[in-house]
């Protein structure tokens, strides 16, 4: 007879086997196990105990794949996040992954079919006409027609919008007179939206009247100009016509972007959950035309860098924006080096000059700008020394430039780019042979430099006097103020400050973005400092009209010199995009308009090698 002891002995090595069998480690080639079992066998009829080897191979189980989720720090949480409303860095990023326009950028900066698979200007440029693609749907699967954009621009152009950003379409036929219409005066402001109404119409290719939102064939928007525009379709890639439901927004209500629920996009990617001022997920869209992206997108809003820096190094985030004050520990460290990305940004920084406020001197006695007089101007503007700048002021997160436009936009003027513009010798010929003839008659009037009150510009500002004190001889007394205050008095033409630093930043990739709409006598900005010049107004009238890309292209050139040449500030700096990437996120490719995160451009060639992840 077998004993209790053998038998327990038998039963412990099947549950061992048991254990081996179900704790063993996945693997593409299973390691057989080797166990010796006592088994009970009949032998003539008799049971005996007998010891049997047996190998067991083990069932091969697939490792589990990691989830491709790209993990960004975007810093701070956004105030509003509407496509006809919004106007910051950090609300666009947001607006991108949900939505499209009809147009959009590749990583050129070439403006290409978005949502529209072709558009075409009539002769004389006042008409511009969208063809949309077939088949759009919305992240949901429901469609998507002409009509969403036509409600998209009629609601940018809307004054109960009051959008940042609304004067960007005012090229479109009524445009302005229905934004700023006087609501008190009596069907003003409703004989300015029918007239908006026909110039942002909706149609079925032969022209005919859509019906609504379900009509399948409304797939042409048409667009009534006021005046020639042969750039219009690239603003109808920026953010001002993502097509964001009416119904939603209605149901919604003044916060209705709060919710992911009425954020339903054609864009790449879905808003699928929301923790405000924590985190966003974004999953890929698997209605968006173009395919689904490979990874999905999570957004964290850490303010403090130094908190996101130490996140980033402990593999809790693949991509941060890097801090100056960390670019020291990022240097000492081989592998964070290789993992830091820096290259040309969007924004151009430039002393501005102002031209047509009424001073006052220490004395009490009040002067028109120095800055009349060029030669004062010129002297301003070989005395600013860039490079220091960028060295001593920005820790190399800003670059010198001596033109407008910067690296990597059309209309980029190396050439005029090329040598550095510092000459501390033809500044002091320049002011010698002003009106004022040296520093003495200047420091006599009490200039002063006017910025918003913080440590930082405290420091920056204080660099700056410095700077001219040293090259020129001038003394500049530091006026701090409210930022509030700064930036209405910087609004206003009459309360310009003699002296401040201000910049632009690029809406979209046209050089009629950075000298029409910046520096031509009649727009806002010009006119806030003071500058005109008639050679430069006719020069960049001609190229917004030019049907001629080349022809248009050389005139922008042409203006941009002319203005270089006629000093209206002291040339600047170029900012600097700045981040660290994980190695294992693929197909980043830079761009100078990622101000959000890098490789913000051309989400669908991200990927992540999920094996290089700790």
């Amino acid at each position: 007879m077998l004993s209790a002891k053998r038998l327990s002995t038998a039963f412990g090595l099947l549950a061992a086997l048991s254990m081996v069998l179900s704790a063993c480690a996945p693997s593409a080639t299973p390691t057989p196990q080797v166990i010796v079992q006592t088994q009970i066998v009949e032998v003539q009829g008799t049971p005996q105990v007998q010891e049997v080897v047996i190998t067991a191979t083990p069932e091969a189980v697939a490792p589990v794949e990691k989830e491709k989720v790209l993990r960004i720090n975007l810093g701070t949480w956004p105030d509003v996040i509407d496509p006809q409303k919004s106007s910051f860095v950090n609300e666009i990023a947001h607006l991108k992954l949900i939505y499209e326009g009809l147009t959009k950028f590749n990583t050129k900066l070439e403006t290409v079919p978005g949502n529209a698979e072709s558009w075409a200007y009539s002769d004389d440029l006042m008409t511009l006409t969208f063809t949309l693609r077939d088949g759009l749907k919305y992240s949901d699967g429901s469609l998507l027609n002409a009509k969403r954009y036509e409600y998209a621009l009629q609601r940018n152009i809307n004054p109960d919008t009051a959008g940042e950003y609304a004067s960007i379409t005012d090229e479109i036929l009524g445009a302005p007179e229905w934004r700023g219409c006087d609501a008190a005066t009596e069907g003003a402001c409703d004989a300015a939206a029918a007239v908006v109404a026909e110039s942002v119409k909706a149609t079925h290719a032969d022209g005919t009247a859509c019906a609504d939102y379900e009509d399948a064939a409304c797939n042409t928007l048409t667009l009534k100009l006021s005046k020639p525009a042969p750039y219009f379709h690239t603003i109808m890639g920026i953010w001002v016509a993502f097509p964001a439901k009416e119904e939603n927004i209605a149901e919604g209500g003044d916060d209705w972007w709060t919710s992911s629920k009425y954020q339903v996009g054609n864009g790449p990617f879905v808003w699928t959950s929301l923790e405000p001022a924590v985190r966003s997920l974004f999953t890929p869209n698997a209605n968006y035309w173009q395919g689904s992206p490979k990874v999905s997108i999570e957004y964290s809003y850490i303010v403090d860098s130094a908190v996101a820096f130490e996140a980033y190094k402990n593999n809790e985030f693949d991509i941060v924006a890097s801090a100056s004050e960390d670019f020291d520990a990022i240097e000492a460290d081989p592998d964070l080096k290789a993992q830091h990305l820096v290259y040309a940004g969007s924004c151009t920084t430039v002393i501005k000059l102002g031209l047509k406020g009424i001073y006052t001197d220490p004395s009490g006695q009040q002067y028109d700008s120095p800055f009349n007089d060029p030669k004062v101007r010129e002297a301003f503007y070989y005395a600013f020394d860039a490079e220091g700048w960028a060295q001593d002021v920005d820790a190399n997160l800003s670059t010198p430039t001596w033109t407008w436009i910067p690296p990597g936009y059309p209309g980029y003027d190396a050439e005029a780019n090329a040598a550095p513009q510092f000459d501390p010798e033809k500044a002091k010929a320049a002011l010698a042979a002003s009106s004022y003839g040296g520093p003495d008659a200047l420091n006599a009037l009490g200039l002063k430099l006017t910025y918003g009150q913080s440590a930082r510009n405290q420091q920056r500002s204080e660099w700056l006097v410095a700077n001219y004190k040293e090259v020129l001889g001038i003394d500049i007394a530091l006026d701090p103020i409210d930022s509030t205050t700064f930036t209405a008095i910087t609004k206003d033409p009459a309360t310009f400050p003699l002296l401040a630093r201000q910049g632009w930043c690029a809406d979209y990739p046209d050089p009629q973005n950075w000298l029409s709409v910046y520096w031509r006598s009649d727009t806002t900005f010009a006119q806030r400092q003071g500058w005109e010049n008639a050679e430069f107004d006719a020069l960049v009238n001609a190229a917004d009209v030019e049907p001629d890309p080349a022809k248009r292209m050389d005139l922008y050139m042409q203006a941009q010199r002319l203005l270089l040449s006629q000093f209206p500030s002291a040339f600047g700096y170029n900012n600097k995009n700045h981040f660290l990437v994980k190695p294992w996120v693929l197909g980043v490719t830079t761009t100078p308009q990622d101000s959000g995160w890098a490789g913000e451009q051309d989400v669908m060639s991200l990927d992540i090698d999920t094996s290089m992840i700790p």
